[in-house]
């Protein structure tokens, strides 16, 4: 069991400044606790009781707020306590104070049962993998799951989300990374760019347009494992990320290397064609991060549940990886 201590380093850290700019004299909030719960019930004893304490914590968190404050709150007697008049005047600014900051810890308590549940996530995981099957996610009607495009910052104290789509399997201070989806890469194109090149094995890339992922190029990897010399990888134009060249290949730009996983749909609905069986080993691509305080959030919990069925279910699921804190 920890040791309880009953100093008064807390009131020597520097003060914080309110709204106006001023320094805020705020006493430690045990001292708080454990006046409002002895002026309420007026013994020491009953207080340790309500708020879990033993009575002579409850007597010395009192009088290290009578000292911080250079007053005293309460008339000790031999039957009981009475409040000063000090003591009934702080009372009754301190109580409501007290109710709105409990019925603030409640509201966000409960947010964690309710309300919007704000994912992030990279543009070709929200287009090509989760905005179709949303419609499919039952596990609690009342949430609702909003997107956001762009590369999703994973730092929990800025990003004001609720779960990120992580890319890879990093750790992320302050998180839970569960790593969830894996996949290999294989070239798709357009079927009006593979009729127009007349495109039949490997080597016929070699002449061709490639189109470049900033992020993850795979491209001397795929060569490599089609038992051929990469060609010129400068060749071809660089974009930002692999949604985007996925889309300049449905627009017949050139050829693209695709996570299986992000392609599947696409390649099922005709837009692309996938270009023969040759693929790079598969890798983590994306994780499951959510804040580490928020392990057992209903919400988050059933987002992640559905998430990693979905992924099993086609196949893709990282069975060997399990959730990464980082220190």
């Amino acid at each position: 069991m920890a040791r309880r201590t009953h100093s008064n380093e807390s009131n020597s850290a520097p003060p914080e400044k309110n709204s106006l700019g001023n320094r805020r004299r705020i006493p430690p909030l045990p001292a708080l606790r454990a006046f409002e719960a002895a002026a309420r019930r007026l013994s020491f004893r009953e207080a340790a009781l309500d708020i879990a304490v033993t009575p002579s914590a409850i007597s010395h968190q009192v009088k290290s707020l009578e000292t911080c404050l250079g007053v005293a709150l309460f008339v000790r007697e031999p039957h009981g306590l009475q409040l000063t008049r000090t003591g009934r005047d702080y009372l009754k600014d301190l109580i409501p104070l007290l109710d709105a900051l409990d019925a603030s810890t409640r509201r966000i308590a409960e947010s964690d049962r309710s309300g919007t549940l704000r994912v992030l996530a990279t543009p070709g995981f929200a287009a090509r993998w989760l905005v179709p099957r949303l419609d499919r996610f039952s596990g609690n009607d009342s949430i609702s799951i909003s997107v956001s495009q762009g590369a999703p910052c994973s730092d929990f104290a800025k990003n004001n989300a609720d779960v990120v789509i992580h890319w890879g399997a990093e750790p992320v201070a302050g998180a839970v990374v569960q790593p969830m989806m894996k996949s290999g890469r294989y070239p798709v194109a357009s079927p009006q760019l593979i009729e127009r090149e007349g495109i039949r094995e490997p080597a016929d890339l070699l002449n061709l347009t490639l189109l470049h992922d900033e992020v993850d190029d795979g491209w001397a990897a795929w060569f490599a494992a089609a038992g051929l010399a990469a060609p010129d990888l400068v060749r071809g134009p660089r974009l930002a990320h692999c949604e985007l060249t996925m889309t300049a290949a449905e627009k017949n730009q050139g050829v693209a290397l695709a996570y299986d996983a992000m392609a599947r749909a696409t390649v099922a609905s005709g837009r692309l064609t996938r270009l023969f069986d040759v693929e790079t080993p598969p890798k983590v691509i994306y994780s499951f991060a959510y804040p580490t305080g928020r392990r057992r959030c209903p919400n988050i919990c059933a987002l992640r549940d559905w998430m990693f069925g979905e992924i099993e279910a086609d196949g893709l699921l990282d069975q060997n990886a399990h959730p990464v804190v980082a220190a």
